[in-house]
């Protein structure tokens, strides 16, 4: 019988902390019910002390999503500890999760405290969580540059304290796989009481290593992997969610492992946090990228058609990447593409689905093949994003190589309907300079990049922004089979966000995070 892997997901937290990456409440409660639906076993919501926004949003997730143990970050002060509680108490499983450093390069240049004074914090940060909630889990944080008897010494505090899972964390990625499955063994080997405890993994990618550390550590004893859908997180990353699950799932025979999760659902996963975040997956990525079913190369293809094992280890069916083919057009009805949304994994209210049919109805006119990555992009531009300051309601262009690129935009403000024009040196220059006009922004755009969604002359352009504004940094999105459209409608989704962070700061998770937030 294999033996089971916890899997404890960190998106809504660490996966956060990705440059760019923060999300609103709406958007953080929308990914919990699909983590619970991917029906991972543990989901870290949050950092109640670190904002307004995250302890709102951490709150809104324990009351509202059931199934999964929903666990709060919290430092070991009695401070966090408190508010951390406060936040989770109403969740069906409610967990805390106390941290605190054991390297000494943390105790000397961050923490200044000596490694009893730590030992101490441990000792009363746990134990105050454990007198509040039956379910506290301890994190050492850079465990794998710990002096390994002093880490060991702080998880048997911890023990002592009421921990019921111990996490050793590879927080700066430094560990080689032989050398992190042989600390998690020192310290089942030094600490026997964890054998009462379940052992937990947390591994970042600075060297390329989080899943094969991770791997490593389930080797060697632990039970819990803490990961991230599409492997974002600090830094480059923590290891990815959909990695670490189908390497089991592949090689559950020889690991002796096997975990809960709902494979059918990662694909479509990966793809709200891409739309919810803005940031891509890169094409070559394991399991979620666009080419890791794929094959060009004449000896490959021929060896799939005879039998797809012979390059396929895994189906692209198992992780629910269905094949990219016509399934709605511009006679489909509101049954059809309610049916096709469901079957793709997404529950929509009756007010959004009928917003969402329109655009669609647009989008099939336009189109002669409707796919499901479209209904994605429709998805995201049209549901899954804050509240619209703005809107576009119309776009014209005139550019070629012997005019002065122009535009003509139209935007809705909620009040009046409001026009201008701009010219650049390209056409989404233009468009850009006519929208700066109506909305009086000085947003400085820092990145731009386009992406098909589909294949085809008549596939939809997905255009990705940032733009910075006193101190925020946003991410836009948009997608049209006009590109220019996409353009317009990825500049207005990112002013809305930079209009919605700087008046109401109270309902997202700002950047700003207290000292010490990283626990992992």
């Amino acid at each position: 019988m294999a033996d089971h892997v916890k899997i404890f997901d960190t998106t809504l937290r660490d996966g956060e902390q990705s440059p760019g990456a923060s999300m609103n409440t709406g958007e953080k409660i929308r990914l919990a019910h699909k983590l619970a639906q991917l029906k991972v076993d543990v989901i870290e919501v949050g950092f109640p002390a670190s904002s307004p926004g995250d302890f709102e949003a951490v709150c809104a997730i324990a009351q509202e999503v059931s199934g999964p143990v929903v666990c709060g970050l919290s430092r070991t002060n009695r401070e966090d500890v408190e508010r951390c509680w406060e936040a989770i108490k109403e969740a069906e499983r409610p967990r805390i999760h106390v941290f605190i450093a054991t390297s000494d390069i943390h105790l000397k240049y961050k923490l200044r405290l000596e490694r009893q004074e730590v030992l101490e914090q441990i000792r009363s940060g746990v134990a105050l969580a454990a007198s509040l909630c039956d379910d506290v889990q301890f994190s050492a944080e850079d465990a794998s540059r710990s002096d390994p008897d002093f880490l060991c010494q702080a998880v048997a505090t911890a023990l002592e304290a009421g921990a019921t899972t111990i996490n050793i964390p590879d927080t700066v990625g430094y560990a080689l796989p032989q050398e992190y499955g042989q600390r998690i063994a020192y310290v089942r080997k030094q600490v026997p009481a964890v054998e009462d405890a379940v052992l937990s993994v947390h591994c970042h990618d600075d060297l390329g290593l989080a899943v094969a550390n991770t791997l490593a550590g389930l080797q060697a004893g632990a039970r819990q992997a803490e990961v991230c859908i599409n492997g974002i997180g600090e830094r480059a990353g923590n290891a990815s969610l959909e990695e670490v699950v189908m390497a089991i799932s592949a090689r559950s025979a020889d690991l002796g492992l096997t975990t809960g999760i709902n494979k059918k659902g990662i694909y479509s996963a990966s793809r709200l946090v891409t739309m919810i975040t803005g940031l891509p997956v890169q094409p070559n990525k394991a399991i979620v990228g666009v080419n890791a079913f794929a094959h060009e190369a004449g000896i490959h293809v021929d060896g799939v058609l005879k039998q797809p094992l012979t390059y396929e280890i895994l189906t692209p069916e198992e992780v629910g990447i269905g094949q990219s083919s016509l399934v709605l057009g511009k006679h489909s009805g509101r049954a059809g593409l309610k049916s096709r949304i469901a079957e793709m994994g997404y529950t929509i209210s009756d007010e959004n689905f009928e917003r969402l049919f329109e655009a669609f109805k647009v989008l099939a006119d336009k189109k002669k093949e409707v796919f499901n990555e479209d209904l994605e992009a429709l998805i995201a531009d049209e549901i899954l994003r804050i509240p619209h300051r703005w809107r576009l309601d119309y776009v014209s262009v005139s550019s070629g190589t012997v005019t002065v690129p122009t535009a003509t935009v139209r935007i809705d403000d909620g009040y009046e309907v409001l026009q201008d024009f701009g010219s650049g040196v390209g056409p989404v220059d233009a468009v850009y300079a006519a929208i700066k006009k109506i909305t009086g922004t000085n947003a400085k755009l820092l990145r731009f990049t386009v992406a098909s969604v589909t294949g085809g002359l008549d596939a939809q352009g997905e255009v990705t922004v940032r733009l910075e504004e006193d101190e925020h940094v946003v991410l836009g999105k948009g997608a049209d089979p006009d590109i220019m459209v996409a353009s317009a409608k990825a500049y207005i989704n990112g002013l809305n966000r930079l209009y919605f962070r700087k008046t109401q700061p109270a309902m997202i998770n700002g950047r700003s995070k207290p000292e010490h937030a990283a626990a992992g």
